[in-house]
């Protein structure tokens, strides 16, 4: 798992009981097996529904996407291999870079490079890697989409646990010693609900849109980087040219 995820989710959880303890509240309490299966079994089912069969594939990638993201490199580091390659092909012209894509990890990175040296039009292959990252995008929105779903509905459906709950405790009110515990258990699933929204769904959402957002950044890198190694520009001002598009914040961290 992403490490910054599994500190976000330790962070709330341990606020959540510490804030628990001090109410004078028993955090084992939330362990209500009734309200954790509606919570997190009903929720799936209803965000399944708002999918389409061939959505159902891509479901355990989307889980991936959202709890252990691939590693995006350093764009320094990016920009240093472009650089390399534009030195190459400065010298010794595109089709000596036949060699070098093959040693290249980055598929993206790799196809935009053999369409240049196959002679692909620049306008022509700038429209396709363009197009690639827009797919991309579109894809990576469904998926947080999904997730942002679960989190909508996870909350009403905790409301429903508790009309439950609350509907039994209607029927035992001639059992006064009943009640209290009854009253706990109805809440407990509304509180599973808000909690399992605001706590995972809606924060693995904003991540996958986040790392979307990274790699989505890092492809436009490469596209530029492919267009000045096509057109000849000099290692020099490919270097510029690319470090200008990286954020300030990110430049100065990388440096140190």
């Amino acid at each position: 798992m992403d490490p910054a995820t599994l500190i976000g989710f330790v962070i709330s959880l341990v606020a959540f009981f510490v804030f628990m303890v001090l109410e004078g509240a028993d955090p084992t309490s939330l362990i209500f097996l009734p309200a954790i299966i509606l919570v997190i079994i009903a929720t799936f089912g209803a965000a399944l529904a708002s999918q389409t069969m061939a959505d159902l594939k891509k479901i355990p990638t989307w889980f991936k996407m959202a709890l252990v993201p691939g590693k995006v490199p350093p764009a320094t580091e990016q920009i240093q291999v472009l650089v390399s390659l534009a030195e190459k092909a400065r010298k010794e012209g595109l089709l000596a870079l036949e060699a070098e894509v093959k040693k290249i990890e980055s598929p993206f990175l790799k196809r935009g490079l053999q369409m240049s040296i196959d002679g692909t039009d620049p306008e022509d292959l700038r429209t396709i890697l363009e197009g690639e990252i827009t797919a991309k995008k579109t894809e990576d929105k469904v998926a947080a989409k999904f997730m942002n779903n679960m989190g909508g509905y996870a909350p009403t459906i905790g409301i429903l646990g508790c009309i439950v709950g609350l509907m039994n405790v209607m029927g035992s009110l001639s059992n006064p010693e009943a009640l209290g515990p009854m009253v706990s258990a109805a809440f407990i699933a509304t509180l599973w609900g808000v909690m399992a929204a605001n706590f995972w769904f809606l924060p693995m959402g904003a991540k996958i849109l986040r790392v979307s957002a990274l790699e989505a950044a890092q492809m436009e890198l490469l596209v530029e980087g492919i267009a000045e190694i096509q057109a000849g520009t000099s290692p020099r001002t490919v270097r510029a040219k690319l470090t200008s598009l990286v954020p300030p914040s990110e430049q100065e961290r990388e440096a140190a």
